[in-house]
This record gives C-alpha cells, sequence and structure tokens, in this order.
C-alpha cells in the first residue's frame, strides 16, 4: 500500500520487550529511492538518544494503532553503535551497525554486499573474520569516502523548490513510500501561487538533476506536463488505479 511519510511520523516503535521510542524521521539512498533507515528517537530509558533501525527489523505494523513492532529487544537497541543522527552517517558507521544487527546490506559487493543469508557477511576459510572486516571497511572508505553521500533525510528534502523544464512549479511537501518496498514512489509537491490549493505527484524517473547545495530538483518535463496530469486527491488516499494512470501518463516523459 501507498502511505505518505509525514503520516508515519510519530509511530510508536516496538521492541519484544517494551516500547522503544518514536519515529522521526527517515533515511533514503538517492540511487534506489529506498528508504534504508527509520530515525527513532528513544524515550527517557535511553536519554531520547536516537536510533537507526533498519525496515528489515520491521514485523507486521499495527496500522491501526499506529505501532512499528520490530524482532528487536530494548537491550538490543540500547547496546547498538552510536550514530548521530544530526550529521551525515558514514559508512564505517553503518558497516559496524551491519556487523551489530543481522541486517543484510543494500551496498557494495564484497562480504558487505546482499544476498549471503542472514548477516550478509562472508569471508574467506583462510581469513580471520576481524582481518577481513577491516579490510573491507578500509576499501569501502576509500572508494565512497568517509560519508556516505548518497543517504537523505525526508525532513530535509521536504521544502526543496521543483523546476519544471520551462519554470518553477512548487516545493516538495512529502513523500509517497510504498509500505512493502519501502521505495519512494513520487514526491508530493505544493503547487501554491502556480496552481493554487492543489497537489501533483511526481515520479523520481522524472528528475533530471538535484542540486543538493540550493536544494532544487530539476525535471525533464513541462509546466504543461505537470498541469495534465491526472488530479491527485490527498485525502482519498494513493489507490492502486491512480499509481496506474499516473504511471502510463508520465511513462512517455521517462527515460530509461
Amino acid at each position: 500500500m501507498k502511505r505518505n511519510i509525514k503520516s508515519l511520523i510519530g509511530f510508536t516503535m516496538g521492541a519484544t520487550d517494551g516500547e522503544i521510542g518514536e519515529v522521526k524521521d527517515f533515511y533514503f539512498d538517492d540511487h534506489s529511492w529506498t528508504v534504508r533507515y527509520l530515525i527513532v528517537e528513544t524515550g527517557s530509558w535511553l536519554n531520547n538518544r536516537r536510533v537507526l533501525i533498519s525496515p528489515e527489523a520491521l514485523l507486521t505494523p499495527d496500522w491501526e494503532n499506529k505501532v512499528f513492532p520490530v524482532n528487536l529487544s530494548k537491550e538490543k537497541v540500547k547496546n547498538s553503535p552510536n550514530v548521530d543522527t544530526e550529521n551525515p552517517v558514514s559508512r564505517q558507521h553503518e558497516i559496524e551497525m551491519y556487523n551489530y544487527y543481522p541486517w543484510t546490506s543494500y551496498w557494495g559487493t564484497g562480504i558487505w554486499g546482499g544476498g549471503m543469508g542472514v548477516t550478509g557477511m562472508m569471508t574467506e576459510a583462510s581469513e580471520p573474520f576481524e582481518d577481513a572486516v577491516k579490510r573491507e571497511v578500509n576499501k569501502d572508505i576509500k572508494e565512497v569516502g568517509a560519508v556516505d553521500p548518497h543517504l537523505r533525510s525526508t525532513n530535509m528534502v521536504a521544502g526543496y523548490t521543483i523546476h519544471a523544464t520551462d519554470g518553477k512549479i512548487g516545493d516538495v511537501d512529502d513523500f509517497i513510500v510504498d509500505d512493502t518496498s519501502w521505495k519512494l514512489d513520487f514526491f508530493e509537491v505544493d503547487t501554491g501561487d502556480w496552481f493554487p490549493g492543489k497537489k501533483v505527484l511526481i515520479s523520481p524517473k522524472l528528475i533530471k538533476k538535484i542540486s543538493w547545495d540550493s536544494s532544487e530538483v530539476i525535471l525533464r518535463i513541462s509546466v504543461e506536463n505537470v498541469k495534465n496530469s491526472p488530479e491527485y486527491v490527498p485525502n482519498k488516499g494513493v489507490e492502486e488505479k491512480y499509481v496506474g494512470d499516473l504511471h502510463n501518463y508520465y511513462a512517455k516523459f521517462t527515460v530509461g
């Protein structure tokens, strides 16, 4: 089902033995447009520390009561590696978390590549595990730098200006996420003065480029193309038929 990211802010995250805290934000990577972490602010039991939890840890959500159960104990979360969510997350910190938690990594090949079992780690029999970890950490940092430049906060990207080929159409107001794959299927755009009182959905596939420095999203379609897209009515939700109509309409503008 398709859901607005903003509607998920404030969900309670429940461990196997009690409440962890509340969801405050999401990190997605701008290569696959997939949510990689839920940012959870813990309660007083952990001094309101913010922790990163992969969607892989989620059990069946309780949508009615706004609860994300996870297959982790509070003790497991308490002892997890510290990550400063106010700053860009380094790949080394991610590797430390994936070493700590039984999650399959989403990047690279090596011992950290996906599809290698529960933990996503595999080493040569002749190489000690600790040495393999150190080797892969050093290799990954050398290749992508100390900070992963592709992890973005949904809170921070909200507000980015959206430009068509011939003018501004509005600002990013929210995201539409698939609650099974955790892919961000659409930007929800507040059109402001350009199209008063209306919102439109734009697929990331229509993006020509993003200027992260100037907080701008540049599209490869015109204002008229957007204006003629199937009408989006926020209070009706994002039904599958509407998604199909939207994809069919934008297909002629999509490259690849």
